[in-house]
C-alpha cells in the first residue's frame, strides 16, 4: 500500500498487478510504464512486470491500518480482468467487509463482468464501484453495465477523455471524474468535451470532480501538467458523493 498523488483518493492498494489493453484509453497506460520501472528497480511484486499477477500476501494490508482511509483498489491493474478468479475477487471483497472504517474505490474497464459477478453477490457498503469511460464506442456502453449493479456509490472515471461523449444517461451514477491524458504520447482534450460532461453531471445530480488537463492545456499548448492546472469553466471542481453516502447510512 502507498499514499497516492491521485487527486480523488488517499492511498492505493494493489492486491493484483498487471493488465492487458482492451480499448483506446489503454494506449498510453501509466501503470504499464510504472510497472516496468519498478521491475527494473527490483521492487517486490513486480517480478512479472506488467503480466497479470495476483498477490494473496497483500490481502491483509488494509487490516493493518486503523485510521479511516480512502483506497483506490488496483491502481496498477484491473480487479475484474478475465485472469483474476472469482475466488480471488471474493477474498478482496472480504477484506473490504472486515474494514468498514475504510472506503474502497474499485474501477474497471471490464464492465461486462460486473453484473455477472454480482448477480449472486452484494457489493459491500464501503465499496464504490466505477467504470472507465474514454470514448463513445468502448466507454459509454460501460455505464449501462455499471447501472445493473446495486452499489452505494457508482462512479465514472472519464479519463483520458478522448472525444465528445454526446448525450449521457447518468441515471444512478453518483460521481463523475473527468481528466485529460498526461505522459509521453498524451492526446489532447477539448475544453468543450470536458464541460459537456460537467454540465450533464450537474443536471442529472452527480457530483463532479475535474482531475486535470494533463499534458495539454485548455489553450491547446503542451506543457507540464501541473502548469496546466485543474480549473474548468473558471474554477476547480472537487466534489465527492459525500451527501449520497451520508443519506444511505442515515
Amino acid at each position: 500500500m502507498a499514499e497516492s498523488s491521485i487527486e480523488w483518493t488517499e492511498h492505493t492498494w494493489n492486491p493484483t498487478t498487471g493488465c492487458t489493453k482492451v480499448s483506446p484509453g489503454c494506449k498510453h497506460c501509466y501503470a504499464e510504464v510504472m510497472a516496468r520501472r519498478l521491475a527494473a528497480m527490483g521492487a517486490a511484486g513486480y517480478e512479472n512486470e506488467f503480466q497479470l499477477t495476483m498477490h494473496p500476501s497483500r490481502l491483509r494490508q488494509p487490516l493493518q491500518r486503523k485510521a479511516p482511509t480512502m483506497y483506490f483498489v488496483n491502481s496498477m491493474s484491473d480487479l475484474f480482468h478475465e485472469d483474476v478468479t472469482d475466488a480471488f475477487i471474493d477474498r478482496v471483497l472480504a477484506t473490504c467487509r472486515k474494514t468498514p472504517q475504510h472506503t474502497y474505490q474499485i474501477l474497471t474497464k471490464r464492465a461486462e463482468r460486473l453484473p455477472v459477478f454480482f448477480a449472486k453477490r452484494l457489493v459491500p457498503d464501503n465499496v464504490w464501484l466505477g467504470v472507465s469511460v474514454e470514448d463513445r464506442r468502448y466507454g459509454v456502453p460501460r455505464i449501462a453495465q455499471l447501472r445493473k449493479v446495486q452499489a452505494r456509490v457508482r462512479f465514472l472515471s472519464v479519463e483520458p477523455l478522448l472525444e465528445d461523449l454526446g448525450s449521457l444517461n447518468l441515471r444512478g451514477i453518483h460521481w463523475v471524474i473527468v481528466g485529460g491524458e498526461s505522459g509521453h504520447g498524451a492526446r489532447p482534450m477539448s475544453p468543450e468535451w470536458a464541460d459537456s460532461v460537467r454540465v450533464q453531471a450537474q443536471a442529472q445530480g452527480a457530483a463532479f470532480f475535474f482531475k486535470q488537463w494533463g499534458a495539454w492545456g485548455p489553450d491547446g499548448v503542451r506543457r507540464n501538467k501541473k502548469s496546466n492546472g485543474r480549473e474548468l469553466a473558471g474554477r476547480r471542481w472537487d466534489q465527492f458523493p459525500v451527501r449520497i453516502v451520508a443519506a444511505a447510512v442515515a
